[in-house]
């Protein structure tokens, strides 16, 4: 049996099937880390960012060729407040080129969203073929958010972890490659992370008042996690657990996600549809 060391981290952070109890989960954990800790990380992610430069570019140019099912990645991101999710996306998505990307930062519902399924919104925003799509919160708002707050009945949330499943088993016979990302951050971490943005003027603009009367339904929101990541754990779509209590760790361990996922995906650059050695001639003599 591969050591620990050499475990992809792929299958370190990869939820068991079965019912989980989130607040059991250890948010200050490294598993996998190859460096020392803090003082390296930074080096260790920018490390990365070759790489997955390169296979994000076979992912775009391999895209071009297919027809069906074109490959795209969707990586999903959900956690409580000051989790990291802006962050995340600042240190290990910017390792990748922008133009590769598609970003969607999920607020509640507008109006004309209201009119819709609560998937209507979500297949607007889908990836494109070749594409990296990040979802800054997503479909699961609609069994954490909707079901703490008790914004519908439940017997209506109730219903949804298999309609996502269902929706996610599409979207990978599609050719969709789902990498979900709950940052699981501790209930003592969050409080120094909302007391920080406080003591820092050039941190107010982040604060929301909102958030401490979020903080205060902690509980019902790690039944509402434990729930979702118990019922929409699939062998096609599994959920990854990052342990986001310490910041550097929680950015390498998404980029190096991003990267076992498209090193796994057996991407190629899509061969000529001309013949080279004329378009080398006719370049050579023009």
């Amino acid at each position: 049996m591969a050591s620990k060391k050499n475990t992809p981290l792929s299958e370190l952070l990869r939820l068991p099937l079965g019912p989980v109890n989130v607040s059991s989960l250890d948010a200050s954990a490294t598993p996998g880390y190859p460096g020392k800790g803090k003082q390296d990380a930074p080096a260790q992610t920018a490390a990365l960012g070759t790489q997955l430069s390169d296979l994000q570019e076979t992912l775009y140019a391999s895209a071009r060729s297919t027809q069906e099912k074109a490959p795209r990645v969707l990586v999903v991101l959900q956690g409580m407040d000051t989790s990291g999710k802006g962050g995340l996306i600042r240190h290990a998505i910017g390792l990748v080129d922008p133009q590769g990307v598609d970003l969607t930062s999920f607020k509640a519902p507008t109006p004309e969203e209201r009119k819709h399924n609560y998937l209507w919104r979500i297949r607007k925003a889908l990836p494109r073929p070749g594409q990296i799509g990040i979802f800054d919160r997503s479909h699961y708002e609609d069994v954490l958010v909707v079901r703490v707050e008790n914004l519908v009945p439940e017997d209506v949330w109730s219903k949804r972890y298999d309609e996502i499943n269902r929706f996610e088993a599409e979207l990978v016979a599609d050719g969709y490659k789902l990498i979900k990302c709950m940052l699981n951050i501790s209930f003592a971490e969050q409080k120094e992370r909302l007391a920080a943005r406080l003591a820092n003027p050039t941190k107010y603009w982040k604060y929301n008042p909102g958030d401490v009367d979020v903080r205060a339904k902690w509980p019902a929101y790690m039944e509402a996690y434990s729930a979702a990541l118990s019922k929409c754990n699939t062998e096609a779509a599994p959920w990854y657990v990052i342990p986001s209590d310490r910041k550097w760790y929680r950015n390498w361990a998404v980029a190096e996600l991003l990267r076992e996922t498209l090193a796994g995906m057996g991407l190629a650059y899509p061969p000529a549809d001309f013949n080279v050695a004329a378009e080398q001639k006719r370049v050579a003599a023009s």
